[in-house]
C-alpha cells in the first residue's frame, strides 16, 4: 500500500474506531453479567453452609437514558435463583430534580417483585439517594425520608448504621447457634457512616454479612470485623482498558479511591474482605465499556474448600 493511502486509512481508522466503541459502549450495558463467588464467613452456623445471597448495586434510575431494563432482568434472574437474601447497597435513584416522586415510583415497582417473591430485601443507601452529586452538596433529608418510606413499604428494609438478625431459609425457628448477621452502614458522603457504633451492636466474634454503599466507608473497620462485606458506588469504573480495571475514567474523574469491582485486594484492615459489585446504572454518560453490569451470587462458607 503506498504511503499516502496508509495515511488515509490510518486517519479514517480513528473515527471509525471511536463510534465503534461508543455503539459498544450503549450496547454493552444490557449485557448482564451473573457472577458467582465463595464468601468466607468465620463461625458461619453450619445452617447457613452453602446458602447463597445476592447482591445488586448502583440503579441510578432517573438519569437520562437511565438502565431500567437490565434492573428489572437483575431481579428475574434473582427470583430464579432464590438466594437467602438479596442486597442492595445504595444508588437508587440519580438526581431526583425537579421531582423525585416519578424516580422513586418506578425503581420500587422495578424491584418490588423481589418481595412479592417472599425473597428477603436489604438496603443501605448511597449519595445520589441523599441527592448529592458531589461531597460538597448537602445531604437532602426529605429526599432520603421519602425513598426509605417507598421502599420499606414494598417489604425492602433499609439499614442506616443498624445490624439484623438474617431470617434462616426454609425454617421459622432461628436458633441462638444459627444466627447471622447483617451489618448495614450509612452513606459516606453524608456523614453518616458510624462503624464503632453500629459493630457495638453485635458480639465481637459472631458470624455477619456488611454491606454499605461507598468502599471508602470500609477503611474504618477495625481488624476481623468485616470478613465478607459489600459494597458499590464506583460502577466498575464505568469505561475502563482491558485488563487494567484501575486505569477507567470514573478512576480518573471522581475523587474517591476506586477499587474497580471484585475483591479489593490489600484494602483495609487484617481479616476484612471486601467485595466490590460493578452495579447496573451509570454516572454522567449512559454507556459501559469493557465493565458490564453486575449481578453477584455469593455462597457461604464457613472457610475456603
Amino acid at each position: 500500500m503506498k504511503p499516502k493511502k496508509r495515511l488515509f486509512w490510518g486517519i479514517v481508522s480513528i473515527p471509525l474506531f471511536l463510534l465503534f466503541l461508543v455503539g459498544w459502549g450503549l450496547i454493552e450495558p444490557y449485557i448482564l453479567d451473573e457472577e458467582e463467588e465463595e464468601a468466607i464467613i468465620p463461625n458461619l452456623p453450619a445452617t447457613w453452609e452453602g446458602k447463597k445471597i445476592a447482591q445488586v448495586s448502583d440503579f441510578q434510575v432517573g438519569m437520562w437514558w437511565d438502565n431500567v431494563k437490565t434492573v428489572k432482568n437483575s431481579v428475574e434472574k434473582i427470583i430464579e435463583e432464590r438466594p437467602a437474601a438479596v442486597l442492595i447497597s445504595g444508588d437508587f435513584i440519580y438526581h431526583a430534580l425537579p421531582d423525585s416522586d416519578p424516580e422513586i415510583k418506578e425503581v420500587v415497582e422495578s424491584i418490588r417483585p423481589l418481595t412479592e417473591a417472599n425473597i428477603p430485601t436489604y438496603a443501605v443507601l448511597g449519595n445520589h439517594d441523599y441527592g448529592m452529586n458531589s461531597k460538597k452538596t448537602q445531604p437532602k433529608l426529605e429526599l432520603v425520608d421519602k425513598l426509605e418510606k417507598a421502599l420499606e413499604n414494598a417489604g425492602i428494609l433499609v439499614l442506616k448504621n443498624e445490624v439484623i438478625e438474617l431470617p434462616l431459609p426454609d425454617t421459622n425457628n432461628q436458633a441462638e447457634n444459627s444466627k447471622l448477621y447483617l451489618v448495614g452502614i450509612g452513606s459516606h458522603w453524608a456523614k453518616n457512616d458510624r462503624v464503632d457504633e453500629t459493630l457495638a451492636q453485635i458480639p465481637e466474634t459472631s458470624p455477619r454479612v456488611v454491606l454499605m454503599h461507598n468502599p471508602d466507608s470500609f477503611e474504618a473497620f477495625p481488624p476481623n470485623a468485616a470478613p465478607f462485606a459489600v459494597a458499590g458506588h464506583t460502577h466498575g469504573g464505568q469505561i475502563r482498558l482491558p485488563y487494567l480495571p484501575q486505569w477507567s475514567w470514573l478512576a480518573l474523574a471522581k475523587e474517591d479511591k476506586v477499587f474497580a469491582d471484585e475483591w479489593a485486594k490489600g484494602y483495609g484492615a487484617a481479616g476484612n474482605h471486601l467485595y466490590v459489585n460493578r452495579g447496573i446504572g451509570f454516572s454522567d454518560i449512559p454507556i459501559r465499556i469493557n465493565c458490564a453490569p453486575e449481578l453477584t451470587f455469593f455462597t457461604l462458607r464457613s472457610q475456603e474448600e
